[in-house]
């Protein structure tokens, strides 16, 4: 099972990744937890350099990531689906499509194109997008912001309708949670999206 999380900074993804590694590992099942851009000591060096280097130019952007996405899934998401073990994803090639597909204006179709390329046609089986208004970005991150996380309002509504624009192009893959909601029910709400109903 391949599972990534999605959202704009700030929407509970990565606690959301979190718990459901742990559920699944209290189950006794064998769970590879990773994120992106990251997961490979190329990815690492790359997030490093996207985030927090200077400036980079949109569509150097793109490719930096998608560089990285093609390393992490050939290094560590490929071989751990390939043994049998479930991959837990904080962020996948949804986010390059919302953030430099629609917040960057580079096309979305361009950059799904590109990705779904870097990643040999590798897509999660379920993806949780966990909504939330753009105006409460800035208000539920750390005083220490990154490159994307500094970019103005206008810029994460574009990231917002490009995850909304994806939701309804895969609604068989893309399940839409409320971000505002206790991290504790969407745990609950994702894990029975997983298993189905107790």
């Amino acid at each position: 099972m391949f599972v990534t999380f999605e959202g704009l900074d700030g929407s509970g993804k990565t606690t959301q990744a979190e718990l459901l590694a742990a559920t699944l590992r209290a189950e006794g099942e064998d769970v590879v937890a990773t994120r992106e851009p990251g997961g490979t000591e190329l990815g690492e060096g790359i997030r490093d350099l996207v985030l927090h280097g200077g400036e980079v130019v949109p569509w150097a952007e793109a490719l930096l990531y998608a560089a990285s996405r093609a390393q992490h899934v050939e290094k560590v998401i490929r071989p751990a689906l390939a043994r049998g073990a479930s991959v837990v994803c904080d962020r996948y090639l949804d986010s390059s499509v919302a953030y430099q597909g629609g917040a960057r204006d580079l096309g979305v179709d361009r950059v799904l194109d590109l990705n779904l390329a870097a990643v040999g046609g590798l897509v999660p089986d379920r993806t949780f997008l966990l909504e939330l208004e753009p105006d409460t970005v800035t208000a539920r991150l750390d005083a220490e912001h990154d490159r994307i996380e500094r970019e103005d309002l206008g810029f994460h509504e574009r990231a917002a309708l490009a995850y909304r624009e994806l939701a309804v192009r895969f609604p068989e893959r893309i399940v839409i949670l409320d971000a505002m909601r206790p991290a504790d029910e969407l745990a609950k709400e994702v894990y029975g999206a997983l298993r189905g109903p107790s």
